[in-house]
């Protein structure tokens, strides 16, 4: 599975921030939550906090960027990051990039 260019940067740092940001900018949803999202990336760019781009994988997805789901991706981004090949599972789920 390709990863989107969002999950790349933030698992694995590649392509860098502002790398996955233009993509992202490039090849925008047409889901209207995420609208917002890509007018605070062209204003703030890399500049963005981390968390702003799980919500906006998570809205991508289809799903509803809440508190809880954005707690449990950054959770798990933090354990695949040191290593945890099960949280790097869990942290695809819990942005959807598994679904489909």
């Amino acid at each position: 599975m390709e990863l989107h260019p969002l999950d790349g940067y933030l698992l694995d740092g590649v392509p860098s921030k502002p790398e996955a940001i233009a993509a992202a900018l490039r090849d925008r949803s047409p889901e209207p939550r995420a609208q917002a999202f890509y007018r605070a990336l062209e204003t703030l760019g890399s500049r963005a906090a981390d968390e702003a781009l799980l919500a906006l994988r998570i809205v991508i997805a289809g799903g509803s960027p809440t508190d809880e789901a954005i707690v449990a991706a950054r959770a798990a981004r933090a354990q695949a990051k040191a290593g945890d090949l099960a949280a790097r599972a869990a942290y695809l789920h819990s942005v959807g990039a598994d679904a489909g």
